[in-house]
């Protein structure tokens, strides 16, 4: 299966408007394919490039989970350490037994502010309340705090959103700067993703994929595009919405593996698998500290990875540690990458990029 296979089958997914965004496999530090699909502006007819910047949606919580380990290799909590008792939160619907790695690894139990999984709708939360009353951190809270949970916490597992929003209050009050400046100076600039950012959406920006989703008549047909301002806050949080490169992405995973980031215990244990969460298409879903994970049949590690996807936006990164193998796909679009990802695997596996 060779690259120019991946690259017609990209090409054909732009032309039928099913794929807007970038494509970048990398082996250690060598790129292997890299390409650049679709267009950054539609009403502008600006394509995206490899240098184009796009929304991470929940890939963000990648860079939360490194900064609140950084804060327990720091000795300002530790992984055991109870959440509501260290932000002052007591008289929530939050159980005071909610430790950091249950938000880390989704066995919190935690109401979420819209719970995806049993089909609440993100984007009905600002129906009622205005997208950009809610910047800063804490801003969060009215929308969860209150809301009964799932279960007792470490009973269970189930992805949550605003888990990752009390990671990133502890972190703030761990280090006493703003959750966006502490990822800034603590995880993009030692890991070299100079161009990554947290963007807001009402300021102008250079080289930012603008979202737009399509809008479908009855037959199936595009009749107009979808901008996506009113979908979520206008800038990025703790549990979504940092903006990134395809080459940054990689570099973040690169620093992850090389120690950069963490100490060597913490990242271990970063890029390992720390509960058992479900049965998902045949095969087990594993959390760790921040990515899931995928293992055979006989519980070797195929990969880890962390998807994003929100109205406008969709990404995956993907690491195959025993080939030292990174995969970076970013959309526009928010069913983007799901279909290239699974060409991308069969052709990882079939060798097409040793």
């Amino acid at each position: 299966m060779t690259l120019e296979i991946l690259q017609r089958y990209l090409r054909d997914l732009e032309a039928n408007d099913a794929f807007s965004g970038v494509v970048r496999v990398a082996v250690g530090e060598d790129e292997r394919f890299a390409g650049a699909y679709g267009f950054a502006s539609r009403a502008w007819g600006v394509r995206n490039t490899l240098q184009t910047r796009f929304d991470t949606a929940s890939i963000t919580k990648l860079f939360t989970a490194v900064a609140a380990l950084q804060q327990v290799d720091a000795g300002a909590f530790g992984l055991e350490s109870r959440a509501i008792g260290y932000l002052g939160l007591e008289g929530t619907a939050i159980s005071p037994d909610v430790t950091v790695r249950h938000l880390l690894t989704h066995t919190s139990g935690i109401g979420d502010d819209a719970d995806e999984e049993a089909g609440e709708s993100y984007e009905a939360i600002w129906r009622d309340r205005p997208n950009y009353s809610v910047i800063e951190t804490a801003d969060f809270l009215p929308q969860f705090v209150h809301r009964a949970p799932n279960f007792a916490p470490g009973q269970g597992c189930r992805y949550n959103n605003c888990g990752y929003v009390l990671l990133g209050l502890m972190v703030e009050r761990a280090t006493g700067r703003p959750y966006r400046d502490v990822v800034r100076e603590d995880v993009f600039a030692p890991a070299g993703m100079a161009a990554s950012d947290f963007l807001r959406m009402d300021r102008v920006n250079e080289r930012l994929a603008e979202a737009a989703d399509p809008i479908h008549d009855d037959a199936g047909g595009i009749v107009g595009w979808r901008r996506n301002i009113y979908s979520y806050p206008p800038i990025g949080s703790p549990d979504g919405g940092a903006h990134v490169t395809a080459a940054d992405l990689d570099r973040f995973m690169r620093a992850v593996r090389d120690g950069r980031l963490l100490s060597p215990g913490l990242t271990e244990a970063f890029l390992a698998p720390q509960v058992v969460c479900e049965v998902r298409d045949g095969w087990t879903q594993h959390f760790g500290y921040g990515p899931s994970f995928r293992v055979d049949d006989d519980g070797a590690l195929v990969f880890l990875e962390k998807e994003g996807i929100n109205v406008g936006a969709s990404g995956l990164v993907r690491l195959y540690p025993g080939r030292d193998l990174t995969v970076v796909m970013l959309s526009n679009l928010e069913k983007g990458v799901w279909a290239p990802i699974g060409m991308a695997h069969e052709m990882v596996i079939a060798g097409a990029f040793d």
